[in-house]
């Protein structure tokens, strides 16, 4: 009896040792994964056009910063300017239960369900470029990009005092084309500044000689634009071109080029990222660019979000970079080795 005592006493000790020693070792490893090994960070970045100079660059830069300030992986995905192909990669982070999503969007139509799928899956969200915004053009979700309309106007006085140095403001024969993105928010006021600073500076620029065509920010469609245009105004000999991105001018340059007419035109992109290449061909219709870094809007986009998951800090709602007017004189020593 005393025997079968001392059994039940030495199986009682052996069994809370090993509930205490496994629970203990559950502590431990939970401590662990909270202090002593960080959380693995992961950043996903989807894009609306990757396959485009900007997007890559932006990424890349997006993917710089995210991985300095900490996270262990950035997810570059290209939506394909396709919004099914947009909403499955949404679907996609949220089933890898990602920290936080840097976008743009290829359909601002989108912008809610973005917001609240997100929202509902606790992933903060940041809008690069385009804004994540309600009917009302209100903004959803913190933004980082350019300010539209001021650089748009910077593009229209330099495109009103190349007219007056060229004497194009007086001739019949010279045009302005504004190639316009009006389905995309942060593109129109883009092509709104260009105009209205356009017009205030030559305010006897006839209406009948300023022309516009819509398009969806690719260059093949920027250059259809333009193709059409030129070809149904034979009577337009000298073209100056604004556009909405980068990608319209250099479409407009090509177009210019078929119709042969870049020799006695002028186009001034929107961007930089590809004016750098016109820049270095011994002749080109592309005159000037609006430069504006992807590094930039990429870097900054991650670090609005990465200040806002590690210290909490507030995200501000909107938060604009700086931009700069390049030529084939200038451009290498503003942009750096971006132009390369």
């Amino acid at each position: 009896m005393k025997f079968k005592k001392q059994m039940a006493v030495l199986l009682g000790t052996l069994l809370v040792s090993t509930l205490l020693w496994g629970c203990g070792s559950g502590s431990g490893d939970q401590g662990k994964s909270a202090g002593g090994d960080k959380k693995k960070l992961v950043i996903a970045g989807i894009y609306k056009a990757g396959d485009q100079v900007w997007f890559i660059d932006e990424g890349k830069a997006a993917e710089k910063a995210a991985k300095e300030m900490g996270a262990s992986d950035f997810l570059f995905i290209d939506a394909k300017m396709n919004p099914d192909t947009y909403l499955q990669a949404i679907d996609n982070v949220i089933a890898q239960k990602v920290d936080g999503v840097v976008t743009c969007i290829p359909d601002q139509k989108l912008s809610k369900v973005t917001v609240e799928k997100l929202k509902q899956a606790g992933i903060p969200v940041v809008a690069a470029d385009d804004a994540l915004q309600d009917e009302s053009g209100k903004k959803l979700a913190p933004w980082v990009g350019i300010n539209a309309y001021k650089i748009g106007q910077v593009n229209g006085e330099w495109m009103a005092n190349y007219a007056k140095t060229n004497g194009f403001d007086k001739d019949n024969q010279a045009g302005l084309l504004i190639l316009t993105m009006d389905t995309v928010s942060s593109c129109v006021p883009r092509t709104q500044g260009e105009e209205e600073k356009f017009k205030e500076l030559l305010p006897g620029f006839s209406g009948d000689r300023i022309f516009k065509a819509d398009y969806n920010g690719e260059t093949d469609k920027g250059f259809n634009g333009a193709a059409a245009i030129f070809t149904a105004h034979p009577e337009i000999k000298k073209w100056m071109v604004m556009t909405a991105n980068e990608e319209g001018a250099v479409g407009a340059v090509r177009a210019l080029e078929q119709a042969g007419l870049d020799k006695s035109s002028c186009v001034i992109g929107l961007g930089g990222y590809l004016a750098k290449d016109e820049f270095k061909k011994e002749y080109s219709a592309m005159k000037a660019a609006t430069y504006f870094s992807s590094d930039a809007v990429g870097g900054t986009s991650v670090k609005v979000l990465m200040n806002y998951i590690l210290k909490k800090e507030e995200m501000p709602m909107e938060t604009a970079v700086d931009a700069a007017i390049v030529t084939k004189d200038n451009y290498k020593q503003i942009m750096g080795k971006n132009a390369e």
